[in-house]
């Protein structure tokens, strides 16, 4: 079932994203008014730069970690994992379980074709289409 559903299939297309200069305190609102869990960081022609998580964030906001008018480009995690919109699921899933830190596993991909993003998917999307079965 998984080598037959293409991310392209399940994926969330209309990614919410911010730009470099973006504050890290409006960032985690913006997280937090759309009920994401990361927000892409992206240039003016909408190339992927990076990303940053509300884990990350509000952990770091809430230590008191950043100093004021901190932006996003100074603490985002460089090295994106990402996606093809053909890959199927369970490249999907072997790249979350892959790149996972400490036996965890990687919530969500960037999908992305020719430089551009074109979704995002995340474990719960994988679920979801599993239960469809």
């Amino acid at each position: 079932m998984l080598e037959k559903q293409k991310v392209k299939e399940v994926m969330t297309e209309d990614v919410i994203t911010v730009p470099p200069s973006e504050d890290v305190v409006f960032a985690f609102e913006k997280l937090m008014k759309y009920k994401v869990s990361s927000l892409p960081v992206v240039d003016e022609e909408g190339i992927l730069l990076g990303i940053v998580t509300a884990t990350d964030l509000g952990h770091n906001l809430i230590l008191d970690k950043y100093e004021l008018g901190t932006t996003v480009d100074k603490v985002m995690v460089k090295d994106v994992i990402c996606i093809g919109s053909q890959d199927n699921l369970k490249t999907a899933v072997k790249k979350m379980n892959k790149y996972g830190a400490g036996g965890g596993i990687v919530n969500q991909l960037i999908v992305v074709d020719d430089h551009k993003i074109k979704g995002i998917i995340s474990d719960g999307d994988i679920i979801k289409a599993l239960r469809a079965l």
